[in-house]
């Protein structure tokens, strides 16, 4: 894992995206791996701007979905899906057919993760993906336990989960959702961790010790050769 610390969150998110400017050239139809809340935000915010003035760069590349909450209203302002489409799939002008996506009114989860993981498995391996760290150490709905999971799988949300800013302002507090698997993650070629925001100071310390443990899902990253992690100081 390469570790860049950076000053500030802008300067994080520039360089975030320029390591996914740098990879489409090589691969204009590359599969990104799209994962939301805040620390992805400005990097999308990056590319967008990027897509403004050479729109020919964005016109091949496939999303997936990382995750998506279970039990949000059809017109929740705070599902993956309403985030994604407002900061990448409608800037960056994503057809359909690029885009594939848990289903966030799906009233058969368990079928659609199934879906998911049949879709990945007619590509080639994600060729990167984009993650955030979440408080409690998780990568998408990966959560702390036990065990992880390696393919796409309902997840039960941890207690900090639940009460995360995305869907502060919602009636429902979703108690599941659904998420690509460990296995699914580590197969990308290349991934890009990005560290900020308050609240992280223990999932940051745990994650830099080097020490791969369920507790802290996110240090399952150390098994990965290509992972940039870019960290606000």
């Amino acid at each position: 894992m390469n570790i860049e610390f950076f000053r500030d969150y802008s300067a994080m998110s520039v360089h975030g995206a320029s390591i996914v400017i740098e990879e489409l050239r090589k691969k204009p139809n590359l599969l990104l791996c799209a994962s939301t809340g805040n620390s992805p935000s400005g990097l999308y915010e990056e590319l967008t701007r990027k897509a403004k003035s050479e729109k020919t760069l964005f016109q091949q590349i496939k999303i997936v979905k990382l995750d998506e909450w279970i039990g949000l209203g059809k017109n929740s302002k705070g599902t993956c899906e309403y985030y994604l489409r407002k900061k990448v799939i409608k800037p960056l002008e994503i057809s359909e057919d690029r885009y594939l996506s848990f289903d966030s009114l799906t009233t058969d989860p368990a079928k659609d993760c199934k879906r998911i993981q049949f879709e990945l498995q007619k590509h080639d391996p994600i060729d990167l993906c984009v993650l955030g760290l979440g408080t409690n150490g998780h990568i998408g709905f990966n959560e702390p336990g036990a065990f992880v999971q390696a393919q796409c799988h309902v997840a039960q949300l941890a207690s900090k989960t639940q009460h995360h800013g995305m869907i502060a302002g919602e009636t429902v507090s979703p108690k599941y959702g659904m998420t690509l698997g460990m296995g699914d993650i580590l197969s990308a070629k290349k991934i890009i961790m990005l560290v900020s925001g308050e609240g992280k100071d223990m999932a940051r310390e745990s994650l830099f010790t080097t020490k791969i443990t369920t507790q802290c899902p996110a240090s399952f990253l150390w098994l990965h050769s290509n992972v940039e992690c870019l960290v606000v100081r």
